[in-house]
């Protein structure tokens, strides 16, 4: 089962220069980032995110940098290749990382979350969890210089999520989504919330809570349990006994949370 989280536009700074385990194989260089057939289009994207962000005034523009960040935002993209490394779910904070809390999981669990789960980034594509990435600024909504995000990365992560062999579980937004398309196969949970009088409806800013949550407690049970899901069936009982509702009917997917 492979899971797909979203990055977050803030970042922890520091790391070394290891990586952790590759999801899937990787030239053990220890900097190597699972899925080497993107490591083109990452060159590339590397490549133009540095010159871009050579020009101040364009960078922050293009970037959408506040003012007030713009000097160390754009100082970690243009020290991009030299910067220290930390693993993706310690180097992303906000909401949705901060649930997960990868930092206190149990060494088992965090050795499940960095078998199964990945990040899609715009600046690296696909990226195992443990692997070793530096602080940058780029989001699915920036625009570099040429191609878009979505025209560089679209067909190599569609390739990769269809060959996949297991199930993917997507919990991007829309925006990381589009960077790497899923095949038909795919759950794609609405995250919602029931109300005291049954009724459900859309979860806002408290989704990210959500499913950094719901992320961890599937980490800690599947663990401990040994229990793979290979099907949508078997997530939902999975979800279940890790203390969640999850409905899956068809190509149509809930994560019900209690309401905030």
């Amino acid at each position: 089962m492979l899971l797909l989280l979203p990055p977050s536009e803030t970042k922890r700074d520091g790391g070394n220069a290891a990586s952790g385990p590759s999801l899937v194989d990787a030239p053990a260089d220890g900097t190597a980032l699972s899925w080497p057939q993107l490591d083109g289009v990452r060159a590339g994207v590397v490549d133009d995110l540095v010159a871009l962000s050579a020009d101040p005034a364009a960078a922050a523009a293009a970037l959408k940098i506040s003012a007030r960040l713009a000097e160390s935002e754009l100082e970690r993209n243009r020290s991009i290749r030299s910067a220290p490394r930390l693993a993706a779910v310690d180097r992303y904070t906000g909401v949705l990382f901060d649930a997960l809390d990868a930092g206190s999981l149990g060494r088992d669990a965090r050795a499940w979350l960095e078998g199964h789960v990945a990040v899609q980034s715009a600046c690296f594509g696909l990226v195992g969890v443990g692997e070793g990435i530096p602080a940058y600024r780029l989001s699915a909504g920036s625009r570099l210089p040429g191609a878009t995000l979505r025209q560089r990365w679209a067909a190599a992560c569609r390739t990769i999520l269809a060959d996949h062999d297991g199930l993917v579980v997507d919990l991007r937004s829309k925006g990381y989504a589009a960077l790497g398309p899923l095949p038909a196969s795919a759950v794609v949970p609405d995250v919602v919330t029931r109300e005291p009088n049954g009724t459900t409806r859309a979860l806002g800013h408290f989704n990210k809570h959500g499913k950094g949550a719901f992320v961890r407690a599937l980490a800690e049970r599947l663990a401990t349990s040994g229990d793979e899901p290979t099907t949508a069936a078997g997530l939902v009982a999975a979800a279940a006994a890790a203390g969640f509702e999850l409905e899956v009917d068809g190509a149509v997917s809930r994560l019900v949370l209690p309401a905030p």
